[in-house]
């Protein structure tokens, strides 16, 4: 079982879509975790109402906590859940039917990686990602929090809940220091929506040709904080 984990803080409106693209999955065999971050939009409506209007036999659990962030949000539904693999997704993002299914594929047909993780889109921009990397890894952030991993796996002790930014970035050099690798899925499988997590994005000539901008210099000081913490610095 496949344990869908959402933490969610104002952005309701933009979780009925997401939990839409979920109830369409080809995979029906998983259990979905809502972690409302101290929201003052009221997700558990939305979160009554799809499973009030829905058929599906899974396992559905709705957590309120008081703001913490999204990795405390990520550890409050990981420590509750039940399932072989988890999937840690945006409350901002639509999934493609096949997305559980194709990345779960992945793991079956290679059992010597720790979690599969695909290309996706933010808006209208491609993320196309790319193979996995250790050297790559250790340079630059490129793989999604939204990644399928196997449980034994996952750091014993979750999320990093001192990290701000990177939050996903941290999450598999800690796995990577573990000797746990990752594997691509080469196709689109969902999208986010501008105005969540990476909102702040920027074309990457822009990091090299304007440290000027606030975003580039809140960038490269997030990115000190993690090379520093995994001794890449």
């Amino acid at each position: 079982m496949i344990s869908i984990i959402i933490p969610v803080y104002n952005q309701a409106q933009k979780l009925a879509h997401t939990l839409q693209s979920i109830a369409s999955q080809t995979l029906a065999d998983w259990e979905l975790i809502i972690v409302n971050d101290g929201s003052h939009d009221n997700p558990e409506q939305i979160f009554t109402d799809f499973v009030s209007k829905t058929k599906l036999e899974n396992r559905f659990i709705f957590l309120n906590q008081v703001n913490c962030g999204a990795p405390a949000a990520r550890n409050h539904g990981w420590q509750k859940s039940q399932g072989d693999f988890l999937f840690f997704c945006d409350a901002d993002a639509v999934l493609k039917d096949n997305a559980l299914e194709l990345l779960l594929n992945a793991l079956k047909s290679n059992p010597e990686v720790s979690y599969a993780y695909p290309s996706f889109n933010w808006g209208r921009k491609l993320f196309k990602v790319g193979g996995f990397s250790a050297e790559k890894l250790k340079q630059e952030p490129y793989i999604h929090t939204m990644a399928l991993i196997r449980r034994e796996a996952f750091p014993s002790n979750g999320w990093d809940e001192s990290i701000r930014k990177f939050q996903d970035w941290d999450l598999w050099l800690t796995m990577l220091n573990d000797s746990k690798y990752g594997i691509w899925v080469d196709q689109v499988l969902f999208t986010v929506s501008p105005g969540g997590i990476i909102s702040s994005w920027l074309p990457s000539f822009a990091y090299r040709l304007m440290p000027f901008l606030n975003s580039v210099k809140k960038y490269k000081i997030a990115k000190e904080i993690i090379l520093k913490k995994h001794g890449l610095k």
